[in-house]
């Protein structure tokens, strides 16, 4: 419909050009949007506005010569009317709403999908936590934040390729193998220091004892090194798997799982050192290999590789980076926890001293969740030892409403997530407000069958319907079919800011308005035409719930 309404008014003003009451066809860059109140239309422009100083005239001479042109004999204007200092209203007329639905219809799950990416090849890497422990519910949010982003840019006809990486090299590795280590000699009875450093919690055990079942006393048979190596690769593998259990269960997987222990081995990370250093981006001092990050616009220079001639994590993440852009892709999202926000230049700087365009790496950054149960915080966890796992929450109130209900709040803002609340089926529950819709829709699309009022298939003929179409005229079905047109900028506006919040906010407000109309409307009536007009009306509003909580990767169930 602001398609439509924007081409009307171009048209109209380029009209008044032509009979000299325009001075220029050259019109400034207008906007189209729905006023806030119902009482100022259902679209709006500041065309007269932005044009005042281009046609040389008042505003509101400017917005009277285009009504006049526009006319009165649009297919979908209703009336117009000129506000304030030259804002025009459109009232829209009803029937005009009527082809949003067979739009729906006819693209189902579909609907609100766009070519705007145009195959821009994507990477979008999200979680890539440490495999040294189980997952909280910080990466969770990541997790589910990063899927939900790759899934509204596929449906906007992005290329999208989502990426693990593992940071499955380095000391934290080293750590992991030594815990797991050290407790295989306490399960066999020896009297074991257990280091500060070293990872605590049940987990550690379990791996052990795993490690134990397949190996049973081969540790004791090499040197402590070697048995600590080992570890380390036994403990890592046993936690990726468990990681991609976790994430399974929400419904999350990848392309690609990248190693950064074959990123070192593959002589990347050497590679691209020496290529800076050859350039002299990268220089020695206190025998340690410096990055002239600061030139490239960080806040100082960063070490690449220690005194002792280890590489640090940013040499590894400089060659990932690197490597990513050179498989190809346009455009390179990172998902990170907002503690990584200082990261964020240094690597900016790598890229942009690898000649590429830092804007094609941008960064999404997650603030934390804040457990609580009835109000209360919640830290520990059963079997972390140290906090709840995101599997434990999983376990506790489902997949659908960690999803969910993790998208409630944009992801730059913390998250207080009730584990009390998220398991309510009351309305207090966003998830189960929006699923309830979808579940309340298909039991009144069933009663209509039992009753002989639809056919026992899918509605398919009503759209060509006139009578029945007509009879879609309450405030509220108006509302409803407006709301309902919003759903493909919904879906744009999403994935070109990245941010999937919005979906949810849409579906909230979209369970608003169906219950608002269900609560004064009856969907079955005595008249035909009336019924089946309404049916037709709340099953594209079902579809919608349902294409719209496919999107963030919750379910839509039938009956709760």
């Amino acid at each position: 419909m602001k398609k439509t309404i924007r081409q009307l008014i171009l048209d109209a003003a380029q009209k008044a050009f032509e009979n000299n009451e325009f001075n220029s066809n050259e019109f400034a860059d207008f906007a189209i949007e729905e006023p806030k109140s119902d009482a100022h239309g259902d679209i709006a422009t500041n065309f007269a506005m932005v044009n005042a100083k281009t046609q040389k005239m008042a505003p509101r001479k400017i917005a009277e010569i285009l009504i006049r042109y526009i006319g009165n004999d649009s297919p979908v204007i209703e009336k117009t009317e000129i506000a304030g200092p030259g804002f025009i209203n459109f009232f829209i007329l009803p029937a005009a709403w009527y082809p949003v639905l067979n739009d729906i219809y006819e693209k189902d799950a579909e609907y609100g999908f766009s070519d705007i990416g145009k195959g821009q090849k994507t990477q979008v890497e999200f979680v890539s936590a440490n495999p040294t422990g189980p997952l909280h519910v910080g990466h969770g949010r990541g997790a589910i934040v990063g899927d939900s982003v790759a899934t509204l840019l596929s449906a906007c006809g992005y290329d999208v390729h989502r990426e693990y990486y593992i940071n499955d090299a380095g000391k934290q590795i080293q750590t992991l193998g030594l815990s797991v280590f050290l407790r295989c000699k306490q399960l066999d009875g020896h009297t074991v220091e257990f280091p500060e450093e070293c990872y605590q919690g049940d987990y550690i055990r379990d791996i052990a004892e795993e490690l134990k079942q397949e190996k049973d006393d081969w540790i004791y048979s090499v040197s402590e090194d070697e048995a600590v190596s080992f570890c380390s690769k036994f403990a890592a593998d046993r936690m990726i798997i468990k990681i991609k259990n976790v994430l399974n269960t929400l419904g999350i997987s990848f392309d690609n799982w990248y190693s950064e222990q074959a990123l070192v081995d593959s002589g990347k990370v050497e590679s691209v050192i020496q290529k800076f250093k050859n350039r002299e981006i990268i220089y020695e001092k206190d025998d340690a290999l410096w990055f002239k990050t600061e030139d490239f616009g960080d806040e100082k220079d960063r070490v690449v590789v220690r005194n002792n001639g280890q590489s640090t994590y940013f040499a590894s993440d400089i060659a990932y980076h690197q490597d990513k852009l050179d498989r190809g892709f346009d455009r390179i999202i990172d998902v990170w926890g907002a503690d990584h926000h200082g990261y964020i230049p240094r690597i900016r700087a790598s890229i942009t001293a690898s000649g590429k365009d830092e804007k094609q790496f941008v960064v999404i950054l997650t603030q934390l969740v804040n457990l609580l149960r009835k109000g209360v915080p919640v830290s520990m966890g059963k079997r972390s030892g140290q906090f709840i796992t995101l599997q434990e929450v999983i376990d506790e109130v489902g997949k659908d409403a960690v999803r969910f209900i993790f998208l409630t709040r944009h992801y730059e803002s913390p998250l207080d997530f009730d584990l009390e609340v998220a398991k309510q089926k009351t309305n207090d529950n966003p998830v189960y407000y929006v699923q309830y819709v979808h579940a309340r829709i298909s039991s009144i699309i069933r009663k209509a069958r039992d009753e002989n009022k639809i056919g026992k298939n899918e509605i398919t003929d009503i759209a060509f319907d006139k009578n029945a179409m007509a009879m879609i005229r309450e405030p509220e079905e108006i509302q409803l079919i407006k709301h309902l047109a919003r759903y493909p900028e919904t879906i744009a506006s999403s994935a070109e800011y990245m941010e999937p919040h919005r979906m949810a906010f849409y579906l909230m407000d979209l369970a608003a308005d169906f219950h608002a109309y269900y609560n004064k409307h009856r969907v079955l009536t005595e008249d035909p035409d009336l019924t089946a007009g309404r049916l037709y009306l709340i099953f594209a509003v079902q579809k919608v719930i349902r294409n719209g909580l496919t999107l963030l990767g919750v379910s839509a169930p039938d009956s709760m």
